[in-house]
């Protein structure tokens, strides 16, 4: 092995900075040689074994160590070039710059005081160093891996980089002298990776297929970055890789100690150990209570998998199915050597309702084992979550002997580095943006391999959402990770879109040939259901012998077509006796009117999505308290709300009327219908469940079937029974609606079909236009071009990123203050001076689209406002960039020709301009 450096490769500087009048560097060798044993370490003591396992491929463990320590210590050898050391500094330090260049010259590279290249931007470090080590003899498959390490792979292999711009590799195109000293510097540090990863020639390295090189070019980055972290946080208080003052060199640098040093101060411990779990006593340990029949039988069967891939389990409402999925990660991530979880659900509040739940899980394995577990919630809003911000940072409770068996936040994993978090509760989002061509998608698929996936309320995405599912669960399905899918209403045909696609990411294109499955497996309507991808079978479990605590719920339905006005008088009319009354309406608009019509002496909650942030939290909580279970119920009281109630609480209503909506939301909108064991008023024990909106054979209302569509809401309508028995009801209900050939039974349904599929066709075709391709599993299959051609800068706004894969609008976020002539208050009537800013940065609420159609004019206007009123602000963190909306004394504000007005009671509401005055 190479021990010894030549003066010219000791010479050459990776990073430099000016900081207080000192100078600083870190020469080339040193962060080479930082990220080699980083990336080496992170192998062998961060990955989980099933990503070591999915990395080896049919490589040996020694092999594709020598190859990740090859690719650390070689991601930057474009760096030693003319067109990056003759680079300014970043703070225009002259000075610096000079020096360098100066200790340069006295290492053998001369001229280069008098170098002007005329296209230094063409040869980029990381492309540069994918076109020098390829010319050298290596793989494109890894070739692509050094040009793509600063998180976007070039388009094609640079084959002639080097020709066409030979003075950026060598300093000048045709003067022997000047152009040896940097082929040579090339070749020697070359030679030194080779050695230093245990190669003996080049021709010692393999190909690799493209998943494996996704996974390890996201290694790759994340060594780099932490290679490049000169300390652990930003008060500068523990060192990692710190650059070096002018005039110290690298013969001044142990690496092995630096490196040893920077992984104990970084390594804050919080590996889990999977165990496998006695099934006698596993729920009772964990909940306090034995487990019901359904859930017995299933966390049997997941645990008796030896290849899992796929879990898909169906079962009703409120039975527990986040149980069984949380014992299943512990199995599966017991079987198949996976290390963490990330759970991902359709909005922040369902998001926010199960982090609780998993960080009381996650608790009673951190004891079990007497570790710390980092956990991270992911959604736009988790800053304000007041439960994610109690939990103590890591680095706070490493110090302590006595603080074991905690949940932790470990800040280094923050930003894009997220994911990285060993255990993650978040919006679906960040699970369909492994689908979504973006800058760094590397580090989304190196931290999803590891983890077991657990999908909740998997019925709830629409077309387009679904696409960027299955992409996502394809290339899961090429990393052997397990996913749990939940649904209490799955359509059978998106349940066995979901096995296809996993078995095709696991097996390719011809997995049909492999597959083992029993007889009439994708027409199966049993319920409860659990299906299971093990290896290339699917196994099916039906039977659940036991004797449950669930009572059948048989419903009594009608339909309604009232007006608003008559509406409410029935409701009122229908709880004179006592009782909570639920209605659910598919438009934020409607639940403001009909809100507006409840008599004053009934006791009235609304919410919806269009509150602020801090008055929803305010009712989310409100509504648990008195209708949650064991909730002190309130005598009398009507909750309006939209699609929010269907999903994100457990809540109980007495009597519910709900829109029309597609048939599976609402059997999940009943799932809030006597949801408890609670005694009642004696006229509302029978469930009674009242369908608005049907005007007659079909025909909804536009406003419903805008939302909806036409086609589902026939369908709904003409399979709806006058009374329907839950569970036993709900699979084949939902698969009557969703299966095409029961269209046959439904009279005028042929424009509606026309309508509805050439919608599908048109989301499913315009998901693809930015949709990563299918994974490619030939050895030699490189990256190039794997993020062609991406949605801009989607990758530094998470909100963009979150309106492409859901095909929505983009929005606008606000804070909602009061303006008045005495000063500037929050909405609740406290002076803005006497609040702290990360609370003002909580009154935050979306701005409907139709409001601001033109963007970017809407943002220009903001920041007018928001500069005149509150300069101050971005002198502030957390309300730096924040976009300030002020209402006048009466909360209501003219802004782009719409009348804005804000109450905590109906939330924000908005006219037109021109309406607003003529009423």
């Amino acid at each position: 092995m190479v021990t010894e450096l030549s003066k010219q490769a000791s010479v050459l500087w990776a990073k430099k900075r000016s900081e207080e009048d000192q100078q600083y560097w870190l020469p080339l060798i040193v962060h080479l040689t930082d990220t080699q044993n980083t990336i080496n370490w992170l192998f062998n003591q961060w990955l989980s074994a099933g990503q070591r396992q999915l990395l080896m491929g049919s490589l040996s463990e020694e092999d594709t160590q020598h190859l990740v320590k090859f690719v650390g210590f070689t991601h930057d050898l474009g760096k030693a070039t003319p067109s990056f050391q003759t680079k300014k500094s970043y703070d225009r330090d002259d000075s610096l710059d000079e020096e360098l260049n100066s200790q340069l010259s006295r290492g053998g590279f001369l001229e280069l005081d008098q170098l002007s290249l005329a296209s230094a931007n063409k040869s980029p470090h990381a492309l540069a160093g994918e076109a020098i080590l390829e010319n050298l003899g290596v793989p494109e498959s890894i070739g692509a891996i050094i040009g793509g390490h600063h998180g976007k792979s070039a388009s094609e292999s640079p084959d002639e980089q080097i020709e066409d711009y030979t003075a950026n590799y060598y300093q000048s195109d045709n003067k022997p002298q000047l152009q040896q000293p940097w082929k040579q510097v090339q070749k020697e540090l070359f030679d030194y990776g080779l050695n230093s990863s245990g190669y003996q020639a080049v021709t010692d390295i393999p190909d690799i297929s493209q998943p494996q090189a996704v996974v390890l070019e996201g290694l790759l980055i994340m060594a780099d970055w932490l290679a490049s972290s000169e300390y652990l946080s930003q008060d500068e208080s523990v060192p990692l890789f710190p650059l070096i003052a002018v005039g110290q060199s690298w013969h001044d640098i142990d690496t092995t100690r630096r490196f040893r040093g920077a992984m104990m101060a970084w390594d804050l411990g919080g590996e889990w150990n999977p165990q496998r779990i006695d099934l006698r006593d596993v729920y009772k340990k964990r909940w306090g209570f034995n487990p019901r029949p359904v859930q017995k039988a299933m966390t049997q069967a997941i645990g008796e998998t030896t290849d899992p891939g796929m879990v898909v389990i169906e079962a009703p409402m409120g039975l527990g199915k986040t149980e069984i999925a949380l014992l299943a990660v512990e199995q599966l991530a017991y079987i198949t050597g996976r290390d963490g979880l990330f759970m991902g659900l359709p909005t922040q509040a369902t998001t926010n309702a199960m982090f609780d739940r998993v960080t009381e899980w996650l608790t009673f394995l951190a004891q079990s084992q007497g570790e710390n577990f980092p956990v991270k919630l992911m959604h736009g809003k988790a800053q304000f979550n007041r439960n994610y911000r109690g939990i103590p940072n890591a680095l706070n409770v490493y110090d302590s002997e006595d603080d074991f068996g905690e949940v932790v936040v470990n800040s280094w994993f923050s930003g894009k580095k997220s994911i990285l978090t060993k255990f993650a509760v978040g919006t679906i989002d960040h699970l369909l943006l492994m689908g979504l061509k973006q800058k760094h998608l590397f580090l989304r698929h190196l931290g999803l391999s590891g983890k077991i996936v657990v999908i909740d309320e998997a019925h709830a995405y629409d077309t387009y959402m679904n696409q960027y599912l299955y992409k996502a669960v394809e290339w899961l399905g090429a990393y052997h990770v397990p996913i749990v899918i939940l649904s209490a209403t799955l359509p059978k045909a998106k349940r066995n879109e979901l096995l296809r696609s996993y078995l095709k990411g696991k097996y390719g294109r011809k997995y049909k040939q492999q597959l083992s499955a029993p007889k009439g497996w994708e027409e199966t309507q049993a319920y409860p259901l659990l299906s299971v991808l093990d290896g290339n079978r699917i196994k099916q479990v039906t039977e659940f012998p036991g004797q449950s605590d669930q009572e059948p719920m048989n419903m009594q339905v009608q339909r309604l077509d009232l007006t608003d006005e008559d509406l409410i008088s029935q409701v009122v009319d229908k709880i004179s006796a006592g009782g909570v009354a639920g209605i659910i309406v598919n438009t934020v608009k409607r639940a403001q009117a009909l809100a507006e019509m409840v008599p004053s002496d009934v006791k009235l909650m609304v919410l919806h999505s269009a509150f602020l942030a801090t008055d929803r939290a305010k009712q989310e909580t409100k509504l648990q308290v008195a209708i949650g279970k064991h909730g002190k119920r309130p005598a009398k009281m009507i909750v309006i709300g939209t699609q929010v109630l269907e999903q994100s609480l457990d809540i109980d209503f007495d009597v519910l009327y709900t829109d029309i909506a597609p048939m599976d939301l609402i059997l999940q909108r009943a799932g809030r219908l006597h949801r408890h064991q609670i005694a009642r008023p004696a006229s509302l024990r029978v469930p009674q469940l009242f369908v608005m909106g049907i005007q007659g054979p079909g025909d909804y209302g536009d406003g419903n079937e805008v939302v909806y569509g036409k086609y589902l809401l026939m369908k709904t309508d003409h399979f709806m029974k006058d009374t329907m028995t839950l569970p036993d009801d709900i699979s084949p209900l939902v698969q009557q609606v969703y299966e095409p050939q029961t269209d046959s039974e439904i009279a005028d349904i042929a424009a509606a079909r026309e309508i509805f599929a050439a919608d599908f066709d048109r989301e499913k075709r315009k998901s693809g236009v930015f949709q990563v391709g299918d994974p490619n599993f030939r050895f030699g299959a490189t990256i190039h071009d794997w993020l062609g051609r991406n949605l801009g800068n989607v990758d530094q706004d998470e909100q963009k990123a979150s309106a492409a894969v859901r095909d929505i609008r983009e929005t606008l976020e606000v804070i909602l203050v009061q303006h008045k002539a005495e000063g500037n208050f929050l909405l609740d009537g406290r002076p803005l001076s006497d609040v702290q800013p990360q609370e003002i940065a909580q009154q935050v609420i979306r701005l409907p689209a139709a409001v601001t159609p033109g963007i970017d004019q809407a943002i220009r206007d903001l920041e007018t406002l928001t500069s005149r009123y509150f300069l101050g602000w971005q002198s502030s963190v957390w309300l730096k960039g924040a976009l300030a909306l002020p209402l006048d004394q009466d909360f209501s504000a003219v802004f782009e020709g719409w009348q804005l007005s804000y109450s905590s009671e109906f939330g924000l509401k908005y006219v037109k301009e021109d309406e607003a005055h003529g009423q």
